[in-house]
């Protein structure tokens, strides 16, 4: 068979470990691979280049996709769906591994629906993808920004400050809650909890009475954004806001120095942790999920995402992976909030 694999939505440390899963596991079984360029673009376009184990080899441990990536909708129109299914059949592909969040994996799914034969890669740091246990990016995103809480937290020791460190995450605070479990922050603020004035104050109080200092890890999706700029906000291809901007980090930090009369400093780690190599569980879930996805192909299992569950690599139907995102559940935050100052 000729594979096709792309990789879409926004990159994260995996994406070129997933690619060279696919490429080494169909090549063992007599197979080739055309990767699509730009992510779902590249279908529209017909933009593709043959993909071997020369181009990947030595891919394993760098971060990004050298296929390269966008959030484009190729189901926005009914056009682009015709484009989609034009340029699979005339370049002869026979399936379609994508590698993507819940956005890459929707539009799979409307391709499926409209006889495409496709399987799916969950990947994005937010972890937010249902139906598996972890997805890789997130990983080494948050190991990212706990190394910086870390170094946050050398500073505001050494000046008797509160730093607020402002983490990526939309609507699930997967990223929040490891950098402040593992970082030791004296309060987190998720996109899943209303946000409490007075419990983050007398929590940076607490940690600034008893060390000196106090650290905040802030979610760029937690709801004090309802409270910063109004008006049309910019959205993406997918309808969901650009967040871009919205300045979660310097409002925390603006109230807790009014509040807490405490000099404090925000920081926006942003597209940093999106960059980088891979952790090694994420090099490893990577190149499980790519193998398992080509499995999936080979089974005639279209339709279908390779997920982790516990231990094992198996595969759900798309249904089952997509849809509301998977939010920090209560037994998270309950361990959470023990650690809070």
């Amino acid at each position: 068979m000729k594979i096709g694999v792309l990789t879409g939505g926004g990159d994260c440390p995996g994406l070129n470990a997933a690619i060279r899963g696919v490429v080494y596991r169909a090549l063992s079984r007599g197979h080739t691979v055309e990767g699509f360029l730009d992510g779902w673009k590249g279908l529209l376009d017909g933009r593709t280049i043959p993909v071997d184990r020369a181009k990947v080899q030595g891919l394993i441990g760098k971060g990004g996709t050298f296929l390269g990536s966008s959030r484009t909708n190729p189901f926005k129109s009914e056009e682009g769906t015709k484009k989609v299914l034009s340029t699979l059949e005339s370049l002869h592909v026979d399936a379609l591994v994508a590698i993507g969040g819940d956005d890459t994996l929707t539009a799979g799914r409307e391709l499926f629906r409209r006889g495409g034969k496709v399987v799916g890669v969950p990947k994005t740091m937010d972890n937010d993808v249902n139906a598996t246990d972890w997805t890789f990016g997130f990983d080494s995103a948050s190991s990212v920004a706990v190394e910086a809480l870390e170094r946050l937290r050398d500073t505001a020791d050494s000046h008797h400050r509160v730093i607020v460190l402002e983490v990526m995450g939309r609507h699930a605070g997967w990223v929040a809650l490891a950098t402040g479990l593992a970082g030791g922050a004296d309060y987190t603020l998720l996109p899943e909890e209303p946000f409490q004035e007075s419990a983050l104050v007398e929590a940076v109080r607490r940690g600034v009475r008893t060390k000196g200092y106090a650290l905040v890890v802030a979610s760029e999706g937690a709801q004090v954004a309802s409270q910063l700029k109004a008006g049309e906000a910019a959205k993406d291809d997918f309808g969901h806001e650009i967040l871009q901007g919205k300045g979660v980090g310097p409002y925390l930090a603006a109230l807790l120095e009014k509040k807490a009369g405490v000099e404090t400093r925000s920081a926006v780690i942003g597209h940093i942790q999106r960059g980088g190599p891979p952790t090694l569980f994420d090099r490893i879930l990577a190149t499980r999920l790519a193998v398992k996805a080509v499995d999936l192909v080979e089974a005639g299992q279209f339709g279908h995402v390779a997920v982790l569950r516990g231990s094992e690599v198996v595969g759900v139907p798309f249904d089952e992976a997509i849809g509301a995102p998977k939010l920090v559940s209560a037994h998270w935050l309950d361990l959470l909030h023990t650690f809070d100052s």
